[in-house]
């Protein structure tokens, strides 16, 4: 098979929906290399972001970039004899069709529907646009939670059958244990507090840090360590720090490198993860990976991402997240048994039985043909 990939996010974007297409293209590549894989791209891949065995296609033009992404990418396509093409972040090329090239989008949630005031209003009509024609024109939609199959079927309209649900996996890079000399490196290098929570994701409103502050008042003896990129939520969550006393007990870690992020997993004592909605969540695949156990709030898809061995919250009750933390803190045995369903629950996450679905899916789409 030849498979071409939308590679807008895949070669420049350095946070969620690049790392889910490289992860992709990379799963491909190891456990079915004899396919061909083209990402086709606006511009080379940033470096280190080079994924080995696909080729790269760009515009033959300097302008009308974004005109050739949307439109003359089918030219393109049709002259690489592409057998299927997969848009990895929610939207297809509006000239795929013509081309007679099959077509299936991963979707990866829709938010900006679900709360709307997330977002402004110009870029929800932008995504809603962009969404609802690749629902309706691609041959297959990759939902990546079961939660986002039902809001495809319940905003866009699609179909039961027209969906299929795959799961995503974290980077390798946490797959492995990190040794004892490591962890004191970037203990020290980021200046760690000696027993710690951690909380990992943009710190914007819908991912509801403050909780987690609030729930930190009723603790003692452990801190916060928060990284990720900040918004203007940010600001208010610095307010109710302070005035609340907390500011020696919170830890905002700016330039974390990613290759650093597995050791400071690692010695977490919990991972918290209170977002009042996300698409899946892929920090709490991480955490799992890393042996930290994990709080997240309900209410979406979270508890599909921890499994039934991880703690969960309603993301409005401090008090609740308290006890839960101080329960875990006091609680060993329950702990450690935590991090044992937790890695039970990462085989329904494992990356040869992915590849597998994907590729399973690409066959079943161009028999179909």
């Amino acid at each position: 098979m030849k498979i071409g990939f939308d590679g807008k996010r895949t070669t420049q974007n350095f946070t969620g929906l690049g790392n889910y297409s490289r992860y992709v293209i990379k799963l491909l590549t190891k456990f079915y290399p004899e396919n061909r894989y083209s990402v086709y791209s606006l511009k080379p891949p940033a470096p280190g972001f080079q994924i080995p065995s696909v080729d790269y296609h760009y515009p033959a033009r300097r302008f009308f970039k974004a005109f050739w992404r949307s439109y003359g990418i089918a030219d393109d396509l049709k002259k690489d004899e592409i057998d299927l093409y997969h848009g990895l972040s929610n939207e297809i090329p509006f000239s795929l069709k013509k081309t007679g090239i099959p077509s299936v989008v991963t979707i990866h949630d829709l938010i900006f529907l679900r709360y709307p005031g997330y977002y402004p209003f110009i870029d929800r009509k932008i995504y809603e646009f962009k969404f609802s024609y690749a629902a309706a024109n691609a041959d297959k939609i990759i939902a990546i939670s079961e939660q986002t199959k039902r809001d495809i079927m319940h905003y866009l309209g699609a179909t039961e059958k027209n969906i299929e649900v795959v799961y995503q996996n974290c980077d390798p890079i946490f797959h492995r244990r990190i040794s004892d000399e490591e962890k004191l490196c970037i203990r020290e290098a980021y200046n760690l507090p000696a027993s710690y929570l951690l909380n990992v994701g943009t710190i914007e409103e819908r991912k509801n840090l403050i909780l987690t502050v609030k729930a930190l008042k009723g603790l003692k003896d452990i801190q916060l360590v928060v990284i990720g990129k900040e918004t203007p939520y940010a600001k208010k969550v610095k307010e109710y720090i302070k005035s609340n006393g907390l500011a020696n007990r919170v830890h905002f870690l700016q330039n974390v490198r990613h290759t650093d992020l597995p050791a400071i997993y690692q010695q977490a004592e919990v991972f918290i993860y209170p977002s009042k909605f996300e698409g899946f969540g892929i920090p709490i695949i991480e955490a799992l990976h890393s042996g930290v156990p994990v709080i997240a709030a309900t209410g979406s898809c979270l508890e599909e991402a921890g499994g039934p061995g991880s703690m969960y919250t309603d993301p409005e009750n401090s008090e609740q997240l308290t006890c839960q933390i101080r329960e875990l803190l006091n609680d060993h045995p329950k702990k450690r048994q935590m991090i044992l369903d937790g890695y039970e629950h990462l085989k329904n996450f494992g990356d040869e039985k992915i590849a597998g679905q994907l590729t399973g899916l690409y066959r079943k789409i161009l028999n179909n043909a």
